[in-house]
This record gives C-alpha cells, sequence and structure tokens, in this order.
C-alpha cells in the first residue's frame, strides 16, 4: 500500500462559550444546555440548504490545540490504559473531532447549536446530517465504557491531553 497526501480544507469555525481546555465538558451529553454557533465560510454556505430539516448533525472538526499524539492513554471516564482508537481522545494521529450536537436554526451561514463541547475557535472541517436509520444501530455496545448518563454529565476535562 502507497501512501497519498491528505489534505482538509477548513470550511469554517466553530464558536462557543469553552475558552479553555480545562474544565470543559467532555462529550456533547455532558453539555447537553451549551450553546454555540457555527459559523461556514462564505464560499461554503450553498451547502447548508436542507439541514434545517434536521434535529442532530456530525460536526467534524481539528483539536487545534492538541500538540501531541499517542497511541495508548487513559480516558476521562475510565483508570485502565486504552488504545487510541477505542476512545475519543484528542491526540490521535490526525487530532480530528467528533462531535454530534442539536440544531436549533440554520440562517445563512451560521447553525446555531445545542449540546456542543467543543473549544472556541475551533476550526470546522465538516458537518454530515445525523440520520437515525442509518445511524443508530439496535445492537450497538459500548465497549469498555461503563459510565452511566450522571457521570457523563459531570465529568469535565484536565491536563491529561494537553
Amino acid at each position: 500500500m502507497t501512501e497519498q497526501t491528505v489534505h482538509f480544507e477548513q470550511i469554517g469555525v466553530i464558536h462557543t462559550s469553552f475558552k479553555n481546555l480545562e474544565n470543559m465538558p467532555i462529550q456533547p451529553k455532558g453539555a447537553i444546555d451549551s450553546e454555540g454557533t457555527v459559523e461556514l465560510f462564505p464560499e461554503f454556505a450553498e451547502g447548508l440548504k436542507d439541514l434545517d430539516g434536521f434535529s442532530h448533525a456530525y460536526l467534524l472538526y481539528h483539536f487545534h490545540m492538541t500538540k501531541s499524539t499517542r497511541l495508548t492513554v487513559t480516558p476521562f471516564l475510565d483508570d485502565t490504559p486504552r488504545g487510541v482508537f477505542a476512545t475519543r481522545a484528542p491526540v490521535r494521529p490526525n487530532h480530528i473531532g467528533l462531535s454530534v450536537i442539536e440544531i436549533i436554526a440554520v440562517e445563512q451561514n451560521k447553525i446555531s447549536v445545542r449540546g456542543i463541547d467543543v473549544l472556541d475557535g475551533t476550526p470546522l472541517l465538516d458537518i454530515k446530517p445525523y440520520m437515525e436509520k442509518f445511524d443508530h444501530p439496535s445492537n450497538s455496545s459500548s465497549g469498555w465504557m461503563m459510565a452511566d448518563d450522571a457521570q457523563i454529565k459531570r465529568r469535565r476535562s484536565d491536563r491529561r491531553f494537553h
């Protein structure tokens, strides 16, 4: 197999109230009431057509403040070191993040969102609509992750992935 050069183009910026990495929610479930704005650069605004018919969307973004890469990490909700690909830690080889957000409104080149757990100023790479018929498998499992909803909502980030 040969290596290829891969290039991603930033299509916008994610705006939130989270100005520091520490004490942020670690997943959208922990940021259920947090609102923000996803601002696309004007040349990509046309791509938002029809997104307002969806209740939720996936945001793919660049963990731009992540300075290192690790293949083994100890996740926020566990005490056991895990392979990075079995976690959502930001120190992955390509520093790509994923969040499912609730869409409040789509206006021009901006999406008002709820349930956002992302650092303010994060570069946006892509948006994909959440489709329950495609994305909600009836027989899923969460591997090692045993935290309940209350634990996820309470947990905040610390310095372990800086």
